[in-house]
């Protein structure tokens, strides 16, 4: 089928979703928010905490609704997709609050709806259903393949793994791709392997201490059910040219699983979920990227501009809203802001403003909104004065996570003052490597650590139930994604 046909027909359905949800929006108000972000960025967490500060309230002094006495109730509701997972709120709660452990990774798409009824600020009385769709940040991966060819991913990706900060990595697919003839006859034997290796060295990529996030295809690294299917067994190879591979060449199988991936499994999820969003928060450990050094900044830099630009951002006109769906604000996180002092949240925003620079603008000019915070959905530490002889150094306490070194091991039960450092000023000085920026690839002279901390011990009421939990900015970033739906 010619892939301009295709295209035509997903237009045609993503206009029939639009009607259906417009129509439904008539008769119940709604707005569905889009979760997500890569790897370890703390979906689950930021999910769980957002529901449970909905539902319980708590000190949110910048959500203006809930500050203001106005949202009477925040309800859970039977999720509103028959064939997608419920989002396991009371598990993940649980295991935040009675096990202190952060909850598994988000691994498949979930959702879960919220009845909201709230008195608007001149009175009366409504409600706003809220859907939130939270999906693994690996499929945000895959948007940017939905635009190019087989060569073109073959020659990004193969470009990737040749560069120094990977090339080690990517040894063992480098040799045999090497090896390999592309216009040979077809071998599923060999497929198979170039398959295997290529996601071995994407999975090394993903490591703490490389911690790179321009890893497509994402589901490699996430199969789930489809783990060995034909749609995920290929790898990118070498071309010769711009000509179509012969029939029956290893490179024409390439190619054709490739669109398989892309029809298959890409497709229907931009479609059916991701062009239906209508606001959307992009969650970002830049930590972790910091932890790894420059070569991950400017990964991370990359893999946030190829995503961003599949979002439909933009500001909905009336006849426009009719047939597409606009996200129509952006926020971008940089989670785990308890990590570090007071101090250095607003050079961490800037640090994160400086990597979606390029986003950002592209947003702007297409008349969404956006915004760029700290936050600690769940905050894990508290501050302190360390005092090292006659200097007073700011800084954070919580119980490290067992494994996680300091001066020594640390064993997941005491408590622990961490110095993380102050980050600088202007952010441009962690992306000039002529600027000394190490990261901590040497982990005797790196310039930043971060710990993993375990969650906080949350007080219950009288009834047993989990008092709010603690957090940085959520209330902010709960003003900005809905609050204009509740005044």
């Amino acid at each position: 089928m010619p892939s301009w046909y295709e295209e035509l027909i997903d237009e045609a359905r993503l206009t029939a979703l639009t009607l259906l949800d417009r129509a439904e929006d008539l008769t119940s108000p709604t707005l569905r928010l889009g979760i997500t972000g890569l790897s370890r960025s703390g979906k689950t967490v930021f999910t769980t905490a957002l529901i449970h500060a909905l539902t319980r309230g708590g000190r949110l002094p910048v959500f203006r609704a809930m500050h203001e006495g106005r949202i009477a109730s925040a309800t859970l509701e039977p999720q509103p997709d028959d064939n997608v997972p419920r989002f396991d709120y009371e598990g993940h709660l649980s295991a935040l609050v009675d096990e202190r452990r952060w909850p598994e990774s988000t691994r498949r798409i979930s959702e879960l709806r919220l009845a909201i009824d709230y008195a608007p600020a001149r009175g009366g009385r409504r409600a706003l259903t809220l859907d939130i769709v939270d999906y693994p940040g690996e499929w945000l991966l895959d948007l940017p393949l939905l635009d190019r060819s087989y060569a073109d991913f073959a020659a990004d990706s193969l470009r990737l793994a040749r560069d120094p900060a990977r090339r080690d990595l990517a040894a063992p697919f480098l040799a045999a791709l090497a090896d390999t003839d592309p216009e040979a006859p077809a071998d599923e034997a060999l497929a198979r392997r170039l398959a295997e290796l290529f996601t071995d060295y994407l999975a090394a990529c993903r490591a703490e201490a490389v911690a790179m996030s321009l890893l497509p295809p994402g589901r490699f690294l996430m199969p789930g059910d489809l783990e060995g299917s034909p749609a995920l067994t290929f790898a990118p190879i070498d071309l010769s040219g711009d000509a179509e591979p012969p029939a029956g060449s290893l490179a024409a199988m390439m190619q054709r699983r490739y669109e398989s991936y892309k029809d298959r499994i890409v497709r229907p999820f931009f479609r059916d979920h991701f062009a239906r969003l209508d606001r959307q928060i992009v969650l970002i450990d830049v930590l972790a990227a910091l932890n790894a050094g420059p070569a991950a900044l400017s990964d991370l830099e990359a893999a946030l501009d190829g995503i961003l630009a599949a979002f439909r951002v933009g500001r909905n006109s009336w006849l426009g809203a009719l047939f597409r769906h606009r996200i129509g604000r952006v926020l971008f996180a940089a989670t785990k802001a308890d990590h570090l002092h007071h101090t250095s949240h607003d050079p961490l925003e800037a640090i994160l403003r400086r990597l979606v620079e390029r986003a950002l603008s592209r947003a702007e000019g297409a008349g969404a909104q956006i915004d760029v915070v700290a936050l600690a959905a769940v905050r894990a530490t508290r501050e302190a004065q360390v005092r090292r002889g006659r200097v007073h150094l700011p800084a954070i306490v919580g119980v490290p996570e067992a494994g996680q070194y300091g001066a020594d091991e640390f064993d997941g039960l005491a408590e622990a003052a961490v110095f993380p450092g102050d980050l600088p000023e202007n952010p441009s000085a962690l992306f000039d490597p002529s600027l000394g920026f190490k990261g901590l690839s040497d982990a005797q002279g790196g310039d930043f650590r971060f710990l993993r901390f375990r969650p906080p011990v949350v007080e219950r009421n009288g009834e047993g139930q989990a008092l709010p939990l603690p957090h940085i900015r959520l209330d902010r970033a709960l003003e900005f994604l809905i609050g204009d739906r509740l005044r």
